[in-house]
């Protein structure tokens, strides 16, 4: 009985969601349905929620709200119950106890993104920003502050935007929301012609660039800790651009991973063609590798390869 309840509360849960488009930049599933997995609940629990899910679906979100409240009740501390009641008080126009709900649910379950979703429309509603309650919810974490991240863009809240980029450690994600960002704001300030648009539009849908951009930022902050790391992966991914055996050798040259930085550059070399700026970056990498171990000879071999661009 109980797998069969779930099972129709989960399609109606699907049924009753509202359509709704976002323009992000980065893939998100559709919204979660309504249901939770009922099978650990009482059936009382389940007598509620079912009926509460039919009542805002027929848009008697009075007679939701009642049946919501007996879940809460029942398990206090239930995540989808609070976004629940949170949804339907927005419907009802009564903001407040949305948001407190809203915020219930994000403070219990910070890396969804639907739950911040519903909490930014209760703020936004009142005229405010997510900003609002940032000494409220758990801003340290980092899928949070990702999600935060895409509502001000989607909302073209830009410079919002950027000025949390800076606090959220190097990704591919930042790259990428960043160069978005600033294309936004060159496209609304209009500094930026259509035809310069569609091309950087493609470069920044480019996983190697996405790559190359992150990395760029990780050198210019010296986080060689995470530049090895990132580097790594994307030698997996494209095992052939001498860029990232040069950047991965680096990093791990600077975390005085002298004999594996040597393998890995000298690796890159075999892939390097007609590139001498990047050749000579290798070459300086391999001459400190080889420094480092007490090996001066390869070292100045190296270096002669530098000054003379062979």
């Amino acid at each position: 009985m109980k797998n069969t309840l779930y099972l129709v509360v989960f399609i109606l849960g699907l049924w009753l969601i509202p359509a709704t488009t976002y323009a992000q930049e980065k893939e998100l599933q559709e919204e979660e349905s309504a249901a939770v997995s009922l099978e650990d609940y009482s059936d009382e629990f389940q007598e509620n929620f079912f009926e509460g899910l039919k009542q805002k679906g027929i848009e008697n979100y009075d007679r939701a709200i009642v049946h919501f409240l007996e879940c809460k009740r029942l398990d206090p501390h239930n995540v989808d119950v609070d976004h629940e009641l949170a949804k339907a008080y927005i419907s009802l126009k009564q903001f407040v106890l949305a948001q407190d709900h809203a915020k219930a649910a994000v403070v219990g379950e910070p890396e969804n993104y639907w739950f911040l979703n519903t909490l930014h429309q209760a703020l936004q509603s009142q005229g405010y920003s997510l900003q609002y309650l940032n000494s409220e919810i758990p801003l340290k974490n980092p899928k949070l502050r990702e999600n935060m991240v895409l509502l001000y863009y989607q909302n073209q809240q830009y410079e919002e935007a950027l000025q949390l980029l800076d606090g959220i450690k190097a990704s591919p994600f930042v790259a990428e929301m960043r160069f978005k960002i600033k294309e936004s704001i060159q496209q609304r300030d209009g500094q930026v012609n259509e035809v310069d648009m569609v091309i950087e539009s493609k470069q920044a849908d480019d996983p190697y660039e996405n790559y190359r951009a992150t990395m760029d930022e990780l050198l210019a902050q010296n986080n060689f800790e995470e530049l090895e790391q990132l580097s790594a992966e994307a030698l997996e991914v494209f095992p052939a651009q001498v860029y990232f055996y040069y950047m991965h050798g680096m990093a791990l040259q600077k975390n005085e991973k002298y004999k594996q930085a040597i393998a890995i550059l000298e690796s890159g070399l075999d892939y390097l063609i007609d590139d001498i700026p990047l050749a000579n970056k290798i070459y300086k990498e391999l001459a400190d590798a080889y420094k480092a171990l007490g090996d001066s000879s390869k070292s100045n071999m190296y270096l002669s390869k530098i000054k003379s661009g062979l």
